[in-house]
């Protein structure tokens, strides 16, 4: 027996197993694809929707019980009107209703280009109490050519039919109203849907007039 074949046969086992230390290499790097039974992510992009002088934006499918999680990226939401809100809502009926019930809460930092000021403030104004009103997400988006926002918000477990439907949004955008000073403004806002029923449906839309933007929507296993 030569000394390869004698030493690739020290790696097998009495049945017949090859043991991991007759690899010299065990990357998956070079690998082009899987088996369907191989797990190749924890993110799953659902659709991808982009608004172009839209209203809203509605996501009325794929929201059910196969993910625990689903999460919202917002690129380059940009308002026609300027100092337009960003605002969602959620349906437990397909689309037909967006009026869900909600308790949120919403805090944002804020800096001046200039660096002229800068804070943290806690807004109870845009806080919704037991409210099926649309929950803003963004503080008077700018539109200027280089405004807008992006972001992303996760909705957890929405298909339950035992538990709310919480929620956390996170999202950066360019502040400018009229001749107000632009400002960074990284929005947070938290909160539950109050409702044990299942939720397959969210929209999207600001407060005033249409928007652009893309959003994706994605499951997270």
């Amino acid at each position: 027996m030569g000394s390869i074949t004698r030493s690739f046969a020290n790696n097998i086992t009495t049945s017949g197993v090859l043991l991991p230390a007759s690899l010299n290499n065990n990357s998956i790097a070079n690998v082009t694809a899987y088996n369907a039974a191989v797990a190749t992510g924890n993110m799953v992009l659902i659709s991808s929707q982009t608004a172009s002088n839209s209203a809203s934006i509605s996501f009325t499918t794929g929201i059910n019980s196969t993910y625990k999680e689903y999460q919202f990226w917002f690129i380059n939401i940009k308002p026609a009107t300027d100092g337009a809100d960003f605002l969602f809502n959620m349906s437990t009926d397909g689309g037909s209703n967006y009026n869900v019930t909600k308790t949120s809460t919403f805090f944002f930092a804020y800096h001046y280009e200039d660096g002229s000021a800068a804070g943290l403030l806690y807004d109870s104004g845009k806080d919704l109490a037991q409210s099926t009103a649309f929950q803003q997400l963004t503080t008077d988006l700018g539109n200027d050519a280089d405004g807008g926002a992006s972001g992303s918000m996760s909705l957890f477990n929405p298909a339950s039919t035992t538990y709310v439907k919480h929620f956390i949004s996170n999202i950066s955008e360019l502040y400018l109203t009229g001749s107000v000073n632009s400002r960074s403004n990284p929005n947070y806002v938290a909160g539950y849907g109050n409702t044990t029923s299942a939720v397959n449906a969210v929209q999207f839309k600001v407060a005033t007039g249409n928007f652009d933007g893309t959003i994706l929507m994605y499951g997270i296993k």
